[in-house]
Order: C-alpha cells, then structure tokens, then sequence
C-alpha cells in the first residue's frame, strides 16, 4: 500500500474523528492547535488521506474525551450503521438540529416536527416510526 492511498479504516478513524469534534463544538484549528498541528493536517486526518498513529489518535480521545475505541468498529454491521450515521453528521447545522430535536421532550410534537422536515425536505411519511 502507498503512503498516498485511502484505506476505508482510516477514513473510518476520521469521520469518527470529525463527528466527535463537531459534537464538541470544536474548529479543526482548535483541535489542530491542541495537537500541535495544522488545521490541514486535520482535515487529512478527518477525510483519511493521512493515517493517524496509535499515540496522536490516544491524544485526539484524551482532548475530545473519547474511549479510544470509539474510534474503531467493533463488528461489519456495526460499522456500516455507524458510517451511515456519520455520512449524515457532516457539519455544524446538521449536529445542531440532531441535538435541539433530542431535547424535545413530547414525544407528539417530535413527530410533528419529524413529518414537517420530511416534507420539507420532499420526502414520504407514511412510515411513521411511533406506529
């Protein structure tokens, strides 16, 4: 394998990695800027051009207080479920509305909120998950 080349891990590793960081409210400067790094060199991380060592990835869990193993699938089916949760949990907005619509607590007006997206977003919803 090449330095330059993309292993589906380490892309794993660093859409673990940005998730993490966005659900802390951190800038990749921010993070970069605790590691001693570049915001560059964590983009790298975050899309897996670059492969992050076992003792910068420890250093990455201790600042965004993370277990390590956060960071590594525990079973194929695992971590296809997760990468299609963390496909979705690309930026700032959409973190920011997972975590407003998690502190609802009536349960009838998360439904509508959830209908009302979904049809704003031009999607069905006929299948309705309290059904």
């Amino acid at each position: 394998m090449s330095k330059k080349s993309c292993d589906l891990q380490d892309q794993a590793v660093g859409r673990r990695i940005r998730a993490r960081r966005l659900a802390k409210d951190m800038s990749q400067t921010d993070l970069a800027t605790q590691l001693g790094l570049t915001f560059q060199q964590v983009q790298k991380y975050e899309k897996g051009t670059n492969r992050v060592g076992a003792s910068r990835l420890r250093r990455i869990a201790e600042i965004l207080e993370a277990p390590i193993t956060y960071f590594y699938s525990v079973s194929d089916q695992r971590a296809s479920t997760t990468t299609e949760i963390l496909g979705f949990v690309d930026n700032a907005w959409t973190l920011r509305l997972i975590r407003a619509y998690s502190r609802i607590e009536n349960p009838s007006l998360q439904q509508v909120l959830l209908e009302l997206t979904e049809r704003i977003a031009g999607e069905k919803t006929e299948d309705r998950v309290g059904d």
